[in-house]
């Protein structure tokens, strides 16, 4: 069970990861990243945010990427919610299958 502050700060990093993934995938012509879900640890250390990257074919390439450049965007996110938290938590990243797996669900379904 999460508590309310741990909802805030979740949403608070999804926001703002968003925003990150925005600015840096318009470099990057014909990917897209989107941050589906962050959950974030009792201690507020371990933010885990779970991404959906289209298209899927290059979904673990990028996820690899982003992995590697963990600390820079730890940064970034410092950088955007400086004033609002103390400690930024350490950011895992981990791909969001859930579309992938309600496509596979529909389609053994009409079969």
């Amino acid at each position: 069970m999460e508590t309310t502050r741990q909802n805030k700060i979740a949403r608070l990093i999804q926001k703002d990861l968003s925003t990150i993934f925005q600015e840096e995938t318009r470099k990057t012509r014909g990917i897209l990243v989107s941050v589906s879900i962050v959950r974030v640890s009792p201690d507020l250390s371990v933010a885990k945010a779970y991404l959906s990257i289209f298209p899927p074919a290059k979904a673990q390439e990028m996820l690899d990427n982003i992995n590697e450049q963990a600390a820079a965007i730890r940064y970034k996110l410092g950088t955007l919610e400086r004033h609002q938290l103390r400690i930024i938590p350490e950011l895992k990243f981990f791909l969001d299958d859930s579309l992938d797996y309600l496509d596979n669900i529909d389609r053994l379904l009409q079969n």
